[in-house]
């Protein structure tokens, strides 16, 4: 039976993937589109429920949009340099004016700044603001008491506050005004609890300041100084804005359900902290020097991953929270009719034995807290480590969270090599008193075990999994662990694999959606980090102009702001998933960090045996 589309109605919501840029105040985060529309935040912080969803459905699921009523000649949009305060600027026929929006560093609630400003002329601006809480749901009580425009549902308060004249039009409140040259007008959103006070007032000018400030502040700690500096500081403040300050956790992405193929069904909740790309933040901050984050996520693992290292999770809510159960909202249409819209995230419950590898890495490398935390990190890497030694030779889901059933992937049992390798290295330094003998042992057993099952001579590369005749991106990931050196014959055999059977349109695919079965329906487009891990193959393998023409080539694919999604479509020249997508900004600074010569791979005492 023919299943029928869901009719929607309102007008349509979501502005290209590519169109839209990051605010933050490192506790959640705002889309705002080029046409000056905020289409996607959530309140009070990243995985709360949405007040503005008109991303994933229409216009009657929430927006705030400003920009000149008159039709827009030309447009230009650019962030400051060095903070997260983006600058839009519309010109029409009559005149040009600039929209600054940001969000301040959080007190104690949380605000939305927009100011206006006339450049030149005279400028007629509309602005519309549709609250609607609950993803979309839920229409506010709306009131005007003394110029603090206040929406209301249940516990959640909004307050609006501005000069100008507001007035009610279909279930949105509307405002018109013209700005010559000079004149400004300031526009505040401020969310806070409907059981407290109302929020204070602030100063938009004073917050602007305090803004520019902290960005400024955090970006001059930046030690990197290679050729690609605008593009690494860029992907570096986009992961700082993904940190969630109170835990120190880092979430993947700001959004939801975002496809992977333009009306498929692979739409996954990337508005949790995983282990793995933590993991991987904290390498490359730590490579860039900031040491206070690594700190803060070491505090924030150690309170996630309390109690029996049988009961580790791969993904954990922003707060160390495990609870994640996956529904669908399904009065939401999805990203232009890309359905379901799913909340929550079930692979919290799957089993991949990557993750030890990732957190053994990054505890090597995280530097030493106060000696309670190092005794606490070093007593949890010991339970991790002997608790991966009696499973590491099960099957799991892997890197890729696949759904159709565990198996022995080989990017899997090369991270449990990992785990094993730092944890040695990790005891070996601080005489932690681990069982050494043991580790070393289950270290030895598994590289042999995966350079005999995990490589396939016919095809002269290592492959998904064991036994397995597909190729996957996650074994370009061998290398960059130093399980194996660059020279290698089997590292070049590999590299050389994916790159003709695995790029589409000269960037790499996860794997073969066709002839794997990952337990989900549809094709994806192509993932934007296994692009940047063949980078950094390419360079240390020898093949350093192939390197850099990719990586250049990948550089270019950011949008004008230069932010990246999740995935890529090549032929449509179009963004993908989840937006901004850490792992993509992550795996941007890593290559650029191999390019630049300041960094190698961590190779292993046994990274050369076979």
């Amino acid at each position: 039976m023919r299943e029928e589309k869901k009719r929607v109605k309102g007008r349509p919501g979501g502005a290209r993937i590519e169109d839209y840029c990051l605010i933050g105040d490192c506790e959640t985060g705002a889309l705002v589109s080029r046409e000056g529309s905020i289409d996607w935040l959530c309140w009070p912080n990243f995985s709360s429920g949405a007040c503005f969803a008109a991303l994933l459905g229409t216009q009657d699921h929430g927006f705030w949009k400003i920009a000149p009523k008159a039709k827009v000649k030309a447009l230009r949009r650019r962030y400051e340099p060095g903070n997260l305060v983006v600058e839009t600027t519309f010109e029409t026929a009559r005149g040009e004016v600039r929209v600054t929006d940001f969000m301040p560093p959080r007190g104690k609630h949380s605000d939305v700044v927009r100011i206006v400003r006339g450049v030149r002329g005279r400028v007629t601006m509309r602005m519309d603001l549709a609250i609607r809480f609950d993803y979309g749901r839920t229409i506010p009580w709306v009131t005007s008491n003394g110029g603090d425009w206040q929406a209301v549902a249940g516990p959640d308060r909004v307050v609006l506050r501005t000069s100008a004249r507001l007035r009610g039009e279909g279930m949105t409140t509307v405002s018109e005004f013209t700005l010559a040259k000079g004149q400004r007008m300031v526009f505040t959103l401020t969310y806070g609890s409907s059981l407290e006070k109302l929020p204070k007032r602030i100063n938009a000018e004073k917050a602007l300041t305090e803004t520019r400030r902290f960005w400024k502040g955090w970006t001059r700690r930046n030690k990197y100084r290679g050729p690609y500096a605008e593009a690494v500081e860029r992907s570096l403040i986009s992961l700082k804005a993904l940190t969630y300050k109170p835990s120190g956790g880092i979430v993947a992405a700001v959004t939801t359900s975002l496809p992977e193929k333009m009306g498929g069904s692979r739409n996954w909740d990337y508005r949790y902290c995983w282990l793995r790309d933590t993991a991987f933040t904290l390498l490359v901050l730590i490579q860039a020097g900031y040491v206070e984050e690594a700190i803060a996520w070491r505090q924030w693992l150690l309170r996630a991953a309390a109690g029996a290292p049988d009961q580790i999770q791969t993904i954990y809510g922003i707060d160390g929270g495990r609870q994640l159960t996956e529904w669908v909202a399904d009065w939401l249409p999805g990203y232009r009719g890309s359905s379901p819209v799913r909340i929550g995230n079930a692979a919290a419950g799957q089993f991949q034995l990557d993750v030890f590898g990732e957190v053994a890495a990054a505890l090597l490398r995280t530097p030493q807290a106060e000696d309670e935390i190092r005794v606490s990190a070093t007593a949890l890497q010991s339970a991790l480590i002997d608790h991966l030694c009696g499973v590491w030779m099960e099957p799991d889901e892997g890197i890729w969270e696949t759904r159709g059933g565990r198996q022995h992937f080989t990017h899997s049992k090369v991270m449990a090599w990992v785990a094993l390798d730092r944890a040695i290295r990790y005891y070996e330094r601080f005489d932690g008193g681990g069982d050494i003998a043991r580790w070393k042992r289950e270290r030895e057993r598994i590289h042999k075990e995966v350079c005999e099952k995990g490589f396939n001579k016919k095809l002269n590369s290592f492959v998904q999994s064991y036994g397995s005749k597909e190729l996957d991106a996650s074994c370009l990931r061998i290398v960059l662990v130093g399980f194996l050196p660059a020279n290698d014959p089997r590292i070049r055999g590999t590299v050389e694999a994916i790159e003709k059977h695995l790029m589409r349109n000269g960037l790499v695919q996860r794997y073969n959606t066709r002839t794997t079965d990952d337990g989900v329906f549809g094709d994806e487009g192509t993932f934007l980090a296994c692009s940047f891990w063949m980078v950094t193959n390419l360079w240390l393998i020898g093949r350093k102009e192939d390197a850099i023409a990719l990586f250049e080539r990948l550089l270019k694919l950011r949008n004008d702001v230069g932010l990246l999604s999740e995935e890529y479509d090549p032929v449509k020249k179009r963004m993908l998933g989840n937006f901004p997508q850490a792992l993509s900004h992550i795996a941007l600074v890593h290559s650029a960090f191999a390019i630049s010569g300041i960094w190698k791979p961590d190779s292993g005492r046994y990274g050369s045996h076979s």
